[in-house]
């Protein structure tokens, strides 16, 4: 990976090279509105971003704590991308659980005609219900 100046790497250019937005405005955007906060402090986009910093990125419903490994001066592939950062392990355990009542939540309901009726809303309220 290409190196980039050892005072560090803007905040918005970081997280479009590491791939958390598909572009450098949306990153922008992300961290003026809050969402990205740098060692748990609200920072700009043009924050210089050093190695060892943690970050805190909220793209609901996740939340991503990861601690800067690496920089570069361009946007690299998604595996090279993989190299620029280390999700935390709380991070991890706290997307996992989020991923199962997700998933829980998600009641498969079969649409055999239109609206399902008084008694099959009440049968799909109790499902759900059963599964919390």
């Amino acid at each position: 990976m290409e190196s980039v100046s050892t005072n560090g790497q803007r905040l918005d250019r970081w997280l479009w090279s590491a791939r958390f937005f598909k572009t450098r405005g949306l990153a922008a955007d992300a961290v003026k509105s809050g969402k990205v906060k740098v060692n748990e402090v609200r920072t700009k986009p043009s924050y210089m971003v050093k190695i060892g910093d943690l970050i805190h990125i909220r793209r609901p419903p996740t939340v991503y704590i990861v601690e800067v490994r690496g920089l570069t001066s361009r946007r690299v592939s998604a595996n090279l991308a993989q190299e620029l950062y280390a999700e935390t392990a709380h991070s991890i355990a706290v997307r996992e659980v989020l991923r199962r009542n997700l998933a829980l939540d998600a009641v498969v309901v079969e649409h055999r005609r239109g609206r399902l009726n008084k008694k099959e809303r009440r049968e799909r309220e109790n499902l759900k219900r059963s599964l919390r």
